[in-house]
């Protein structure tokens, strides 16, 4: 199966996104994709934590879904959807959720981001908890004779989240992330090669990679590593699509 890793440099406009997304998940499919992944938050990074409470939809219905049902079945691909906020249970919360969309266009699966990013280097500060509720269950899907398992971003740090993923084993794991430039460069690639190593399957991440409009830094390097934790295709900056072809 050839999969795609979608990277972006999203804005603070959701409908610019969604026509940049559009547009990248149709370059994957015209390479040959048969599976594409989106980065979280692919369809904002908002001015603040907040902005994302305004846009927040009910599962199964609002215009990122639609747009990533249309893509998914306009190109015949699996869409492995980045993230989008949905609407939770909690007053001032959302779900950090990743959607896949079948070739048909219908949602398939829903992984709700357990592990909640917080940082603080006296530069950058981050508490993921402040608006977003965490998930509870690993969830992992068919895409034809494929298993593949899902993870958000900081779930990465957390290797029993991927051990019990590979309960029955995954061929694929995906991480939709938007990592920050300085934990990204010390930790990115070694901990997604170290996934692939201890679990024994391919990993795809596809990340932010840029200077985004609210000035914060993503680190990028969307990439595929393969079972032996050869790094077979990366992006380092910038918008664009990498691909690459999984054996047995």
């Amino acid at each position: 199966m050839k999969i795609a890793a979608v990277q972006m440099v999203s804005t603070t406009s959701v409908e610019r996104n969604l026509d940049t997304a559009r547009a990248l998940v149709e370059r994957a499919a015209m390479e040959g994709a048969e599976l594409a992944v989106l980065p979280e938050y692919f369809c904002l990074m908002g001015r603040s934590d907040r902005d994302k409470l305004a846009i927040a939809e009910v599962f199964g219905d609002g215009p990122i879904q639609r747009a990533l049902e249309e893509a998914a079945r306009r190109h015949r691909l699996w869409l492995v959807g980045g993230t989008l906020p949905l609407v939770s249970d909690e007053d001032g919360r959302v779900m950090n959720a990743n959607l896949v969309f079948s070739p048909e266009g219908e949602a398939i699966a829903r992984y709700d981001k357990i592990h909640l990013f917080r940082y603080d280097n006296g530069r950058e500060q981050y508490d993921e908890g402040r608006t977003l509720k965490a998930g509870a269950s690993p969830v992992a899907f068919a895409a034809g004779e494929w298993r593949v398992g899902l993870s958000i971003c900081y779930d990465l740090r957390f290797p029993e989240l991927y051990r019990a993923l590979m309960r029955p084993p995954c061929d694929l794991l995906c991480v939709p992330s938007a990592f920050t430039y300085p934990t990204g460069s010390a930790h990115w690639e070694v901990l997604l090669r170290a996934r692939a190593i201890e679990n024994q399957c391919y990993v795809v991440a596809a990340a932010q990679g840029g200077r985004h409009e609210n000035g914060r830094r993503t680190f990028g390097h969307s990439l595929v590593v393969d079972p032996w934790g050869d790094v077979v295709a990366m992006l380092p900056e910038g918008e664009g699509v990498i691909t690459a072809e999984l054996k047995r």
